[in-house]
């Protein structure tokens, strides 16, 4: 079967497809027949060896996939699925551990299956485990025009929130009010330009977004950390300030905390189906790549050039 591998972790550039064999699952485990691959951040991050989790070259790419189930317990043969995994993904075949298999609502294609695993269970947790957003509250999202970020402002429209979306351009303004913000901002003066202190800031950015985001808080805010995508380095919290205005900083690391909770993804999963059946959840596909191009994906998710999800093509 064809897979996207990285042989040298020397960067999304030498990213390469090739033949590999076929999986065979374990005990326990489901075989996937892929038709689509999320394009995510720990895939170029993998591609550099700077994820956390280090898999020893050659290795597969792939963290999110959809596709149809060819056998394993708890499934049907045939039925259409979406998957998450620390990578592996990105290949014709997958065997997976049912806890990471999810299936997929009617109304929901592949390419939205691929588009939700990660980035939809990164965000309910952001919100509802880490943020304990309440109905009626504000919810700041820094990067609102990328796949975490529009993620983030639909499932907090699910849970009754109002959104305000910060982004780059107003490119990325327009497509980020079609993904269901409530309300745009420019980045440059986004402090300035909101009407009122908020009560939850999502934060994927991190470097010079995250001071002024502390004192964008609300008494008794919180300020939600999930990443650093701008690339500046870690940003440092003055404790000073937490003490003064009773605001919170908090991690969220959804994989470290999910994956080694036995159910917790599954239930998860529950919570999204009613806002995806609704049509409050939909992810907003970007650009749609063949699976020879996964390396290219990443490039343009580096460059910041992407909107929404990007997606690769596996089969028809």
């Amino acid at each position: 079967m064809r897979a996207v591998r990285v042989v040298s972790p020397t960067g999304p550039s030498d990213v390469i497809v090739e033949e590999v064999p076929d999986p065979t699952p374990g005990p326990g485990e489901l075989l996937v027949e892929v038709h689509r691959v999320g394009v995510s951040f720990p895939d170029l991050l993998l591609s550099r060896g700077e994820y956390q989790l280090k898999p020893e070259p050659p290795f597969t790419l792939g963290v999110d996939y959809a596709g149809v189930v060819v056998s394993g317990p708890g499934f049907e043969p045939g039925q259409r699925v979406a998957g998450v995994g620390s990578y592996g993904g990105a290949s014709e075949l997958v065997a997976a551990h049912p806890e990471g298999v999810f299936a997929l609502p009617d109304n929901a294609s592949y390419d939205d299956g691929a588009a939700l695993p990660m980035n939809y269970l990164t965000a309910l947790f952001a919100l509802e485990e880490r943020g304990q957003v309440r109905e009626g509250e504000t919810v700041l999202v820094h990067g609102a025009a990328g796949g975490v970020g529009t993620a983030t402002l639909q499932v907090a429209k699910g849970l009754g929130a109002r959104t305000v979306a910060v982004v780059s351009t107003e490119e990325k303004a327009a497509f980020a009010k079609e993904a269901g913000a409530d309300e745009t901002v420019l980045v440059d003066g986004f402090r300035e330009a909101l009407k009122e202190p908020v009560d939850v800031v999502v934060d994927v950015v991190g470097g010079d977004v995250f001071t002024d985001s502390l004192r964008s808080l609300a008494p008794q805010g919180r300020l939600l950390v999930v990443g650093f995508a701008a690339g500046q380095g870690i940003p440092e919290v003055k404790v000073n300030r937490l003490l003064l205005n009773n605001v919170d900083v908090r991690g969220v690391g959804w994989g470290a905390y999910a994956m080694v909770r036995p159910g917790y993804m599954q239930a998860q999963w529950q919570r999204l189906v009613p806002m995806i059946e609704a049509g409050v959840v939909r992810p907003p596909i970007g650009k749609v790549y063949a699976l020879e191009d996964f390396g290219q994906a990443l490039v343009d998710m580096d460059n910041r050039a992407t909107l929404g999800k990007s997606v690769v093509r596996v089969r028809d």
